[in-house]
């Protein structure tokens, strides 16, 4: 009763404190289950293994040989086999499995973390962490009301080069930051037109589809095409695959306190488009300070700007910055530009995954806490939006809506088909 009730208070509160579960030793190796184990799913299998920094239990993935392929990695590191499952509510009652990693599908992140916070399971979520706006919210309460850890897939967080910008932003060196820029420049293929086939019989075709509307079976938008993510009911587009690591990156720069108060947004389809998403888009964000930030998206071209396919610039009243995901930062400074500081890193990812298993075993917040997570992620649903309705957004921070404005408050959310409701 007591935890019940703390836990409670905490929701009402809105602390970000944790709570819920014994401290770990820093050498205790936490139990782990990978939901996902594609690209970025197997990488951090790999990378749990070569860094010893925990155990992996079990391996859950819809295609049951990619499950059996990651488990062999296990079992030849460590000779144990872990559990392989398609369905992680599997692995939900499992009191030895303390913390999931998620990297499905984007219409999955949310309804998995939630389950698996309520569960009593710590979660690391691949970006971005929620595929509509209001799964961000649900994140946030979640995590406090069960004293969960939490942690966004966005690596750039536990950068040296971020510290770095971090320490020139707050003393000033280029004055007052006022505008941000976030950009995301690529040549990407439109996607394959093929017609909808059997699903290959190791797939657990209506497992991945899950909350998702039932459509055919189709190469081209399942997870093995690197075009799942054009179609809406499962993906955010461009802007939510690499362009979260970039607007992320914009708001950490800029620094505003609230969600955004204006939005607009203008797309185009230039090589045909990618899927249900412009491949040319610029978004516009007004923050109640005065404070804009501005995304481009060019996925027609082969150049990028200031010699990044993906990065920043941070402008202020004395100089700007350039910022890149890709580990570099530079400085620019008065009327001449003259070079300022500047650095080149690594891009954060092991760092930030060891950063989220140190918060499990100490029970703090890791450094892209759920509020974070849902600041940043906000930032790409309320641009679709704007996108979508063609037309100037006024936002309320306050009550996460748009006031008066029935059609943009219903994009906001959207139908899970059952039995997957969030």
């Amino acid at each position: 009763m007591h935890l019940i009730n703390r836990r409670r208070a905490l929701s009402i509160l809105g602390t970000t404190a944790v709570t819920g579960q014994r401290t770990l030793s820093a050498n205790d190796q936490v139990g782990l289950a990978f939901v996902g184990v594609g690209g970025m799913g197997s990488a951090h299998v790999k990378r749990t293994l070569d860094t010893k920094s925990g155990r992996v239990l079990a391996v859950c993935d819809v295609d049951a040989n990619r499950a059996e392929r990651v488990g062999k990695i296990v079992y030849d590191a460590t000779n144990q086999t872990p559990r392989t499952v398609s369905d992680f509510r599997r692995l939900l009652d499992d009191k030895s499995i303390q913390a999931f990693i998620i990297a499905t599908p984007h219409h999955w992140h949310a309804p998995i973390a939630v389950a698996a916070m309520k569960a009593g399971k710590d979660v690391y979520v691949e970006k971005p962490a929620s595929h509509v706006f209001r799964e961000g919210r649900i994140l946030v309460d979640t995590a406090r009301q069960y004293g969960r850890v939490f942690q966004h897939g966005t690596q750039m967080r536990s950068s040296e080069v971020t510290a770095k910008a971090r320490e020139l932003l707050d003393a000033g060196v280029i004055g007052t930051v006022r505008m941000s820029k976030a950009w995301n420049q690529q040549k990407l293929a439109p996607p394959a037109k093929v017609p909808d086939s059997a699903a290959p019989p190791a797939v657990d075709y209506n497992m991945w589809l899950g909350p998702a509307p039932v459509r055919g079976y189709n190469p081209a938008r399942y997870n093995n095409s690197s075009n799942w993510n054009t179609w809406r009911d499962y993906g955010n587009g461009s802007i939510g695959d690499d362009g979260i690591h970039d607007l992320d990156m914009a708001r950490f720069g800029l620094d505003p306190k609230t969600h955004p108060i204006r939005i607009t947004a203008h797309g185009s389809k230039v090589d045909t488009g990618l899927g249900d998403y412009p491949d040319n888009m610029t978004v516009t964000y007004q923050f109640e300070d005065n404070k804009v930030l501005i995304y481009e998206e060019r996925n027609w071209t082969p150049y990028g700007q200031y010699g990044f396919d993906s990065g920043n610039a941070f402008y202020g009243s004395e100089g700007f910055m350039v910022f890149s995901r890709r580990g570099y930062l530079q400085v620019y400074l008065g009327p001449k530009e003259e070079k300022g500081p500047g650095m080149r890193g690594g891009d954060g990812h092991p760092k930030h995954f060891l950063n989220f298993l140190d918060c499990v075993r100490s029970r703090q917040q890791p450094i892209a806490n759920a509020e974070v997570a849902h600041r940043s992620c906000a930032i790409v649903h309320l641009g679709e939006i704007a996108y979508r309705t063609g037309r100037i957004l006024k936002f309320d921070p306050a009550t996460e809506t748009f006031p008066g404005d029935a059609e943009a408050n219903a994009l906001l959310t959207k139908q899970y088909r059952a039995p997957f409701a969030l």
